[in-house]
């Protein structure tokens, strides 16, 4: 059964830092691209960033420049590192893979003005 456990958010000034943690069992981990996607309030979950097997990144136009996903094979652990947040970066991020339909419970990202 596959797991996924994101650590990371919290409140943070406009301008400031985040770094979100996600770690996934259960699964081949470095066989699967993954994704880090975020609901903000009233709006539908989207995808913000996503990484390949082989480190290939992309990032919604939102957050580019801004945010950086990478991973680490070894601890099953993907990131995603927030720069320069701002208020419209708010909401419950999530990660998971890419290509299946499983979720963990989000760690809740706050920036205030």
């Amino acid at each position: 059964q596959v797991q996924l456990v994101e650590s990371g958010g919290g409140l943070v000034q406009a301008g400031g830092s985040l770094r979100l943690s996600c770690v996934a069992s259960g699964l081949f981990f470095r066989f699967n691209a993954m994704g880090w996607y975020r609901q903000a309030p009233g709006k539908q979950r989207e995808l913000v960033a996503s990484i390949g097997t082989g480190g290939t990144t992309d990032y919604a136009d939102s957050v580019k420049g801004r945010f950086t996903i990478s991973r680490d094979n070894a601890k099953n652990t993907v990131y995603l590192q927030m720069n320069s947040l701002k208020p419209e970066d708010t909401g419950v991020y999530y990660c998971k893979p890419v290509l299946r339909d499983q979720w963990g419970q989000g760690t809740q990202v706050t920036v205030s003005t």
